[in-house]
């Protein structure tokens, strides 16, 4: 049996600063119990009711959040991982906030058994977001913010120069990486959820972490508006 709740968005973010702008817009914050590692706070935003997942750093972590908001609010709360990413592609800027069109696995690779780079598998080759969802957040007029679409690619390695380089070359098409969105992706194909990823670039892949702790909250703050815009239009 699912909670009172089960008609709210679900919003997963990995870290307290992803967390953040969404804490200080509402107007009511309540912190329920999960017996998990996910901390969850429902939320009232002008009318609207949003229960926000800080779930940690990772895809184990991503997962068992999403797992959380199924087993709790069901199938029909839509799920949105937000919060940040490295800008992957030419001409993606700090800043940009990115819809993403499809979710690969940056981990996966069974080409040995036939099967494409960042395919698990038994899964799609890659997974996509609700058209619904994808499209208010496209929708969304966010003053100088820049939303746009692109694949979005995770993997459980901070992308920084080196990596940034073999990756661009092995997925040509994946404008920004994270560590969490494919998992939640993967989750919500094979149970049937409506999801989508909206994450904001932090950072270029520098050589090393400075410029993503430079831009952190302003990113996170960014995904959290264009994220709200879109739920406020469902």
């Amino acid at each position: 049996m699912t909670d009172a709740q089960a008609s709210a968005s679900v919003v997963i973010v990995a870290m307290e600063e992803e967390a953040a702008p969404f804490l200080d817009r509402a107007d009511r914050v309540t912190e329920v119990a999960t017996n998990a590692h996910a901390v969850r706070r429902d939320l009232e935003l002008g009318g609207e009711r949003l229960v926000l997942l800080r779930a940690g750093i990772g895809f184990a972590n991503a997962t068992a959040a999403a797992a959380y908001a199924f087993y709790t609010l069901g199938a029909d709360a839509p799920v949105i991982s937000a919060g940040t990413a490295g800008g992957l592609a030419a001409g993606v800027e700090v800043g940009n906030v990115i819809v993403g069109s499809r979710y690969v696995n940056l981990n996966a690779d069974a080409r040995a058994f036939g099967y494409v780079l960042g395919q698990v598998p038994g899964m799609p080759a890659d997974y996509a977001p609700d058209e619904t969802l994808a499209e208010r957040a496209l929708a969304v007029h966010a003053g100088e913010i820049a939303v746009q679409s692109g694949a979005i690619g995770s993997g459980e390695a901070f992308v920084i120069a080196d990596r940034a380089l073999r990756l661009r070359e092995d997925f040509p098409d994946v404008v920004a990486v994270d560590m969490e969105t494919a998992a939640i992706a993967q989750f919500a194909h094979t149970h049937g959820q409506r999801f989508v990823s909206i994450r904001a670039i932090s950072d270029l892949c520098a050589p090393d972490g400075t410029e993503f702790l430079t831009h952190v909250d302003d990113a996170a703050a960014r995904s959290a508006e264009v994220v709200l815009a879109a739920i406020m239009a469902l």
